[in-house]
């Protein structure tokens, strides 16, 4: 079996810096191009990978694996898989224009690390830009994924204006204080006041609650799906969540999913089963559905070492100190089951042993 090692250099829109380097393992180069995805804060394109030139580099090469200079075989195989499905016409790629590549490049990278800060409030004047760039990831099915992504954040945007303006006047040479939990339920509450169901909805739920019964976790759960992606199977976000539940690579892998060949995070029912799993895990480990909620969207450890700091379990005690993100996710869904089922989270029924 031959082996490869992907060299990505940083992408530099209108230079020659476009390129990914597959080095074989007697040190040979083969040239592809990168897709283009957004991740780790650079955008990385186009998708005309050389499959013939790699296909056959892969049958005349006879050399050993060798562990430390060849990547997973998932990673390589995550990368074909990217170019097989996902390959971006090259009228795409000059159809977006250097401004609007600039303009989404800086959009994203501030959205991601705003979204990762304590401070909401510093979500809301990203809404106007957000708001312009969405039409023109619109244009293109090989950029619905993200543009899903984004519309689904849009929400966020909107309600940290909205909590930006119902917040009192910022102290003087002080921060302003976090908005409260019970005011962020009540913006959210009006925020979803008229929302319909996504249309993807009604064709996946009775599959989706079947699926979570199953699994011994509440089955009104399902909805997490709206706050995610709106149901949409193929959403992806740019730190690489994928699917309807947007699941990250490892936690995919840890309940059983495949993620090449194919990305079984795209499948509604098999992605849907290890949400089920994970969200079940994290109620048993936090006893509490609103911080499973948090650490399904932070991560388990951060909101461990969050309480173990803050010396407390209860999920009021730290929301200050949650990613601004997940400040918003937790009443968001709160909110969404509300609108739903009609249900608070108390009244969800713990998952039985």
């Amino acid at each position: 079996m031959p082996s490869f090692f992907v060299y990505q250099t940083r992408i530099v829109f209108g230079s020659s810096e476009q390129f990914r380097f597959a080095k074989t393992g007697r040190g040979g180069y083969v040239l592809v191009m990168s897709p283009f995805t957004y991740s780790s804060g650079e955008w990385h394109y186009p998708r005309f990978y050389l499959s013939w030139l790699l296909a056959l580099t892969c049958l005349v090469a006879d050399f050993p694996l060798s562990p430390t200079t060849v990547r997973a075989q998932d990673d390589l195989l995550r990368s074909v898989e990217d170019w097989a499905k996902e390959n971006l016409d090259e009228d795409v790629l000059l159809a977006l224009g250097q401004v609007d590549r600039d303009r989404v490049t800086a959009l994203l990278n501030e959205l991601q690390n705003r979204l990762k800060g304590e401070s909401v409030y510093e979500l809301a004047p990203l809404k106007a830009q957000a708001e312009s760039l969405l039409p023109i990831l619109e244009q293109f099915e090989e950029t619905a994924a993200l543009a899903d992504w984004l519309r689904v954040r849009l929400d966020d945007l909107t309600v940290a204006e909205a909590l930006q303006r119902a917040a009192p006047p910022k102290p003087t040479n002080a921060l302003r204080p976090a908005p409260t939990l019970q005011l962020q339920r009540s913006v959210w509450v009006k925020q979803l006041e008229k929302r319909e169901i996504p249309p993807r909805a009604k064709a996946y739920l009775p599959m989706l609650k079947s699926v979570f019964a199953t699994g011994k976790v509440p089955e009104e759960l399902v909805w997490l799906a709206e706050v995610e992606s709106a149901f949409n199977p193929k959403a992806r976000s740019p730190a690489g969540a994928e699917g309807m539940f947007q699941l990250m690579k490892p936690t995919a892998k840890r309940f059983g999913l495949s993620t090449f060949l194919p990305d079984e995070r795209r499948n509604p029912e098999k992605s849907a089963r290890a949400a089920a799993s994970y969200l079940r895990f994290l109620y048993g480990r936090f006893g509490d559905w609103r911080l499973a909620l948090a650490a399904y969207n932070a991560g388990e450890g951060r909101i461990d070492s969050i309480l173990k700091k803050a010396g407390t379990r209860n999920y009021q005690d730290i929301v200050s100190r949650l990613p601004a993100e997940t400040q918003l996710y937790v009443p968001k869904y709160e909110a969404t089951l509300k609108k739903r089922e009609g249900l608070t989270l108390e009244e969800l029924k713990s998952p039985k042993n």
